[in-house]
């Protein structure tokens, strides 16, 4: 695959730029992980795709160390990554089509044939290497990724909250990623979305609570009512319930198409259980879908 890579925009930030001290915390946070009492299941022959949260590794990390510890066993060859546009720089699905992410951990490869051919499928995706520039949502993902699953390809998708066409976007999406896992493509399809924003931590965890229900069971039109109907309610500090809404709706649906048919929740907490004001927090979940 040619093409510039992409350099880190918030190392430094989000996780350590330290190569050092960075391999040190990926390393104790899959620890953790690979400790942790997981659900009965999921066989990792069965999993098609994850759901992992992207805040800051030190409030997010040990939820997102759940969904990529499984990755580790799962061994997929390419990670197909579906990340929230921020900054709605994305005209739907934008793909990037450019070269590998740069981390301080060393370089992470693109699936430049996969990745082209996403691109090729038509609106609402497209070739848009500008959007990922400065968005975290996927960048975070990558020491965890790149550590747990070595050799790992990537192909990463900044979905845009101008997005009208999910279900269209899944199905396209999904078809693509299902023929080719029948033809014996190790293929893992990734979406990233932070839970609730800003309530206290009680509202925040009565909220993921209420969303995580049409989540796991891949309903992504019932999602979609239930954060409308959880900010009608005008809950003390939410102004979202997911984040990252549109690209799990765009996930909920290829994973369908890939023949998914529930979701098991690996784990959830708030930002609160990782220090941060109780008063104001975020919510993460990560969970394998099946």
């Amino acid at each position: 695959m040619s093409g510039r890579p992409r350099q880190p925009a918030v190392a430094g930030a989000f996780y350590p730029a330290q190569p050092e001290r960075l391999g040190s915390m990926v390393a104790t946070l899959l620890a953790g992980a690979a400790r942790a009492k997981r659900p009965d299941g999921p066989d990792p022959t069965a999993v098609a795709g994850l759901l992992v949260p992207h805040a800051g590794l030190v409030y997010s990390g040990t939820i997102a160390a759940l969904g990529w510890a499984l990755a580790g066993e799962i061994g997929p060859a390419t990670i197909v990554l579906a990340g929230t546009d921020h900054g709605a720089l994305a005209r739907g699905v934008g793909v990037w089509i450019g070269g590998p992410w740069r981390t301080p951990l060393g370089d992470v490869p693109i699936d430049g044939d996969l990745a082209d051919t996403i691109a090729a499928l038509g609106p609402p995706f497209a070739p848009d290497d500008a959007a990922h520039l400065g968005e975290h949502s996927l960048e975070v993902q990558l020491p965890l990724l790149a550590r747990a699953c070595p050799g790992a390809k990537i192909v990463p998708m900044a979905v845009s909250p101008r997005l009208r066409s999910h279900a269209k976007a899944g199905a396209m999406l999904g078809g693509l990623l299902a023929a080719r896992r029948v033809e014996g493509e190790r293929i893992l399809l990734v979406a990233s979305s932070d839970m609730a924003h800003y309530p206290p931590a009680r509202v925040c965890e009565a909220t993921d609570a209420e969303l995580l229900e049409p989540l796991l069971r891949m309903d992504a039109d019932a999602l979609r009512d239930a954060e409308a109907g959880a900010l009608l309610e005008n809950r003390p500090g939410l102004v979202c319930g997911l984040c990252g809404i549109d690209p799990v709706r765009v996930a909920l649906t290829a994973l369908a198409e890939m023949g998914a048919t529930r979701g098991i929740l690996l784990g959830s907490a708030t930002s609160a259980d990782a220090g941060g004001d109780p008063r104001r927090t975020v919510g993460y979940a990560a969970a394998a879908f099946v």
